[in-house]
């Protein structure tokens, strides 16, 4: 039958079943009906059951989505051969756990934790993954899953060593100081609150983009000491400048020692906090008109910079976009994004008008320069508060997809 001739498969079946019509559906063998039978909340444990152990894949799908499907039919399907029935039953099963009350009966638990443990052991990474997802904020899962969830490949492991609550402290370091991919210390980075030993741990394996992400988390706490020490590193480190400079909790040395090598526009922003000593301001101020001196000699960044002669000398770049957004100099800007991107300077200054990040990222992204000059927009240019930033993932790579950034663009007309 053509799919525009088939009837949804809800109206297969009557608003109220009786148990004689259950019965002609299962003896009937209808594929069609099996599966709308499979998907109903109104149809008892035991038929649920049936289809699980005899139904087709289609109507197993349904009754592992099911809500309303028995325990045992769950632990059944935990085991099932077809992947996309082990995948609807690991969307399902996180949300069954909070409502398990302790009137349950032990056998209903048992099943149910049994079947949340199968599924994440699953041979399919997917399974695991979507697994993880729906429990990463979930404090009544047995712990040795999360924990083992918190070991396993990247795509799984992430939303476990961000969120979960079940992870303690020492879990967590344990995991730092054993794991062998960055991800797990940028996925540990970015937990909300994060305890000052955790922190510190994160801070000692001076992993650029887990210290950058570390940095830009204001649900991390930080001892002092920790941030001069990573304000000491932070000379040839230019992704953690700004993240460093954007902590409330830095010390007068750290203050002092930031503005002996970041940008004017930075040592501003330092000049701007509260709580500052007179000596250190003036410490500020001196620095600041050095810091001017020094970079209106430089040619690339002097105001009268011709952005179209760099560019045909191929010196439109990185380094020379982030020294304009940080000096807040947004004409410059428009002409430099304009040229970069082969978008028009009108199209250009409509993005940075949105007060959107998401456009302006694959702006940046469309011209070829890297997520940290698209943050410096976003801060330095279009003065967004830190809640409508939008960060780097991972602390350099950009956080939209490609297909993402092209439907953003596309929004303002830019298209190809």
């Amino acid at each position: 039958m053509a799919a525009e001739d088939r009837k949804d498969l809800r109206d297969l079946l009557p608003a109220q079943l009786s148990r004689e019509d259950v019965l002609k559906i299962l003896e009937a063998h209808d594929r069609a009906a099996r599966e709308a039978l499979a998907k109903r909340s109104d149809v008892s444990p035991e038929v649920l059951f049936l289809l699980a152990t005899e139904g087709n894949e289609a109507a197993r799908r349904a009754v592992a989505a099911n809500p309303s499907a028995p325990a045992h039919a769950n632990r059944l399907l935990a085991d099932d051969a077809d992947d996309e029935v082990r995948v609807e039953l690991a969307r399902k099963i996180g949300r069954l756990l909070p409502d398990l009350t302790a009137e349950e009966s032990k056998r209903l638990r048992d099943l149910t934790i049994e079947t949340l443990e199968r599924l994440a052991r699953d041979r399919l990474v997917r399974v695991r993954q979507i697994l993880a997802e729906e429990i990463k904020l979930l404090d009544c899962v047995p712990k040795q899953v999360i924990k083992r969830l918190a070991r396993d490949v990247e795509s799984v492991a992430a939303p476990i060593l961000e969120y979960s609550p079940l992870l303690s402290d020492a879990d967590l370091i344990e995991i730092i100081s054993t794991a062998q991919a960055r991800y797990a210390l940028v996925c540990v980075a970015k937990r909300r609150p994060l305890s000052p030993s955790v922190s510190e741990v994160v801070a000692a394996a001076l992993d650029v983009p887990s210290v950058a992400a570390l940095l830009a988390n204001s649900g991390a706490q930080i001892r002092r000491q920790t941030l001069d020490k990573i304000a000491e590193q932070a000379v040839k480190v230019t992704e953690w400048h700004l993240p460093l400079v954007l902590r409330n909790d830095l010390s007068k040395r750290a203050v002092r020692r930031l503005a002996g090598f970041v940008s004017s526009a930075l040592i501003a922003k330092l000049a701007d906090r509260r709580g500052l000593d007179e000596k250190t301001r003036q410490h500020l101020k001196q620095r600041m008109h050095e810091r001017l001196d020094k970079e209106s000699v430089d040619p690339e960044v002097s105001k009268g910079s011709d952005v179209t002669a760099l560019f045909k000398a191929g010196k439109l770049n990185d380094g020379f976009v982030e020294s304009v957004a940080e000096a807040g100099r947004r004409e410059t800007l428009v002409t430099a994004l304009s040229l970069l991107a082969k978008v028009p300077e009108d199209t250009i200054r409509r993005i940075l008008q949105s007060g959107s990040a998401k456009p302006v990222t694959a702006l940046v992204w469309r011209a070829k320069l890297s997520m940290r000059v698209a943050f410096k927009i976003q801060t330095f240019v279009m003065h967004l508060v830190a809640a409508e930033l939008l960060p780097a993932r991972d602390g350099v790579h950009f956080p939209l997809t490609e297909d993402e950034m092209r439907w953003h663009l596309n929004y303002f007309g830019v298209r190809g």
